[in-house]
Parts: structure tokens; sequence; C-alpha cells
């Protein structure tokens, strides 16, 4: 049929394909397919072959054996005991309640059975691993070997992956609310009052996430023990940690610093967290980083609010706060930036 004068031209197959997927579309596509195989990556990377390395293991023996016991453990083949002499039972029930050790080993000088010390709520399978190389160790010195769990995870709480299952709602809560402040008035505040707005709204979702996650997993599931008033404050700080820095991810990149601030907390900081593997049992990669990205610094907090009366808690809350500290300082300085180059 033949096109009248008024008629506009049919667009051709091309210009239809690039109409529907644009070049931000593309590329935007590209970023997902590219953080999806790094969070495969870094998953199966973390969790494929766990091996022990250098659990931080104690050994109460009498003075004439210590020495040579603590070489032969410390030296098995592949290292997977950091070994150490403590001086009595008491010293190493201690050391291991300040997570400060991870198990000690108890030798009986007047029988062939010895005790192995664990904790239970650092980690089930840390505790399992544990007890395996020791009693390989010790049936090749035809010894036995008898387990006691000094701070033994709670019948609610399945191989002691609570904690680490509440601090990731509280990242991903974290992440969620920066995201739809950005999406809902976009990804970068227009001065630093709006900026302002948006990390007080923050703190206020922080405050509320971080005391009913610590409700939830504390008197209403049974699944954590320890201080209700200790895991709000804890859930308070990694939620404000976590979306404070996707705002200022969104305040330098825009729009793709949400999946910044995803490639960040999930794909690198979930597996290296120590939560379905301590850090003695992760790759050397996922062990260096896992306690100096939100996650990480957030189980190992919870645990020690679980299970081991707040013990080891300065490190891991200094990161959360150099998290939340340097989020607010480059989401207030990039608001201040924008308003001076519109004024411009």
């Amino acid at each position: 049929m033949d096109r009248t004068p008024g008629d506009s031209p049919r667009p051709t197959f091309a210009e239809e394909a690039r109409e529907a997927v644009t070049v931000r579309a593309a590329l935007l596509v590209i970023g997902a397919l590219v953080l999806q195989l790094a969070f495969i990556t870094s998953y199966i990377g973390a969790f494929h072959a766990p091996k022990p390395k250098d659990i931080a293991l104690g050994v109460v023996a009498p003075r004439q054996v210590s020495g040579e016991l603590v070489r032969k453990l410390g030296a098995l083949p592949g290292g997977p005991l950091d070994a150490s002499a403590v001086r009595d039972e008491a010293e190493a029930r201690r050391r291991i309640g300040d997570r400060d050790l991870e198990a000690a080993l108890v030798v009986d000088p007047r029988g062939t059975t010895d005790t192995l010390l664990v904790a239970g709520g650092s980690g089930a399978s840390l505790a399992q691993a544990t007890e395996a190389v020791v009693t390989r160790a010790e049936t090749a010195q035809q010894r036995s070997l008898k387990v006691t769990d000094i701070a033994p995870a709670d019948a609610g709480d399945a191989r002691g992956l609570s904690s680490f299952y509440l601090v990731v709602g509280w990242c991903v809560g974290g992440y969620l609310c920066a995201a739809i402040l950005a999406i809902s008035a976009g990804a970068r505040p227009a001065n630093p009052r709006r900026a302002s707005f948006r990390l007080a709204a923050l703190a206020l979702y922080a405050a509320v996430a971080g005391l009913l996650g610590a409700v939830i997993a504390g008197p209403v599931l049974g699944a954590l023990p320890g201080s209700v008033l200790g895991l709000w404050g804890l859930g308070a700080l990694v939620v404000f940690a976590v979306g404070a820095t996707t705002l200022a991810l969104q305040g330098l990149a825009g729009i793709i610093g949400i999946g910044l601030a995803i490639a960040i907390v999930v794909v690198l900081g979930n597996p290296s967290a120590g939560g379905a593997y301590p850090y003695p049992l992760l790759p050397p990669f996922w062990r260096a980083i896992g306690p100096a990205l939100p996650p990480g610094a957030g189980t190992w907090s919870a645990r020690s609010i679980a299970y081991f009366r707040g013990s080891a808690l300065t490190g891991p809350l200094l990161v959360l706060s150099a998290w939340a500290v340097v989020g607010t300082a480059v989401t207030m300085t990039c608001a201040a930036l924008r308003r001076n180059a519109t004024a411009r």
C-alpha cells in the first residue's frame, strides 16, 4: 500500500531494538551479569572446600612435655593449628571466653584420655573441625579424646548461625532503605540539607530495625541469648553503617551505587563474615577481608554479645563505626559538591 504524505516512516528493526534496549540499559544489564558472576564466584570460592588453618589452640600439659607437644601440633601438615602453651585449665577457659583462643587441649598426665575444650557459640563447624584435627593427632599418639563445650550454642540456635542470619537481615535492611530513598527522590541529594534528611530517616529506620531484629531473634524465637539492649545497639549500628555506605556510593556513582553496595555487602561481605564457616576455615582472601566488612564485624559482635559476655567487641565496633562515619561524610560532601555545581 502506498504511504500517504502525512504518514511517518515505519521504524526499522534496528531502530526499534535501540529504543527497546537503550545503550544505558544494556550497560546496566552487563553490570548485573558481572555482579551475578561475582556472587557465584565469591560464595563458591569461600565455601566449596573449607580447610582449617591456624586455629588458635591452647595446650595445657605438664611442663616437661608442653613445649614438644605445642611444636608437634603446630607442625601438623597444612598448618591447621596455631598452638600455644597455657598455664592451666582455668586460664584456658578464660581465654576461650575472651575469644583469645578458639579451643584448648587439656592433657591428663595420669591417664590416656585428654579433654578438648571448644566453644560451640563461635560456630559448630569450627568446633567440629578442631575436634577432627585434634582427634587424629591424639590417635597417632595412642590417646583418646573427650570434648567439652564451654560456650555451647543455644538450643534454638542451630549450628550457631542465628547471629549470622540476624546480621545479614540487618545489612539487607540497610541498603534497601538507602536504595528506596534514592529511587523515590533521586540517587544524588540536591544539597546537604536534603542529604541530612535522608541520613536522619536512615538513623530512625536503623533504630527501629535494630530493636525489632533483636526482639525477634531473642524473646520471640528464642534463637539468641544475651542482652537484647546490646543486640539492639549493634543492629542499629549495622543498619546505619550499611545504609550510609549505600548513600555515599549513590552520591558518588548515582543509581549504580546500589550495585556497588551489594557487591561490598553481599558479594564480598556475606561469604567472608565467618557465619557458615568461621575465619579459620575460610580461604586466605575471604579470611583477610571478612573482619573489615560490615557483615563480618557484625557477626563477630553478635556472637560475642550472645555467648561471650560481650568480649572482644572493640575492634568490630570500630570497624562498623568507621563505615558509618565515612559513609555519612561522603554523603554530605557529595551533596555539597552537587549544590555548588548546580549554583554555577
